[in-house]
């Protein structure tokens, strides 16, 4: 089954979930951006990285929404980019896991 990137880990796993709130050189608190997201205009702060450690499905926790609002989402990792690097809705630049060298 394949699930919405804004849906988050499955809440029905019953395996324990890792967090990390590093991970491909942002840390808690950075600025990101999201690929393809529905509200245009909001800003996005990183969490955490979530994985599933039975399955190894992996989301990414963000804070944030437009005009000032603070509200919590997850997303797949691969709609997840540094802060500045999407474009239009392209991203111009690797999604932040694919990051070469860099501790995840």
């Amino acid at each position: 089954m394949v699930r919405s990137k804004a849906e988050g880990p499955d809440p029905g796993a019953t395996a324990r979930l890792a967090r990390s709130e590093e991970w491909a050189g942002v840390r808690a608190g950075d600025a990101v951006d999201v690929l393809d997201d529905r509200e245009r205009g909001a800003t996005w702060r990183f969490i955490a990285c979530v994985t599933n450690v039975a399955t190894g499905e992996r989301w990414v926790e963000v804070v944030g929404g437009r005009g000032g609002e603070q509200r919590r989402r997850s997303f797949r990792v691969d709609q997840l980019y540094p802060r500045g690097s999407v474009r239009g809705g392209v991203a111009t630049s690797a999604p932040l896991d694919d990051a070469p060298g860099l501790p995840l």
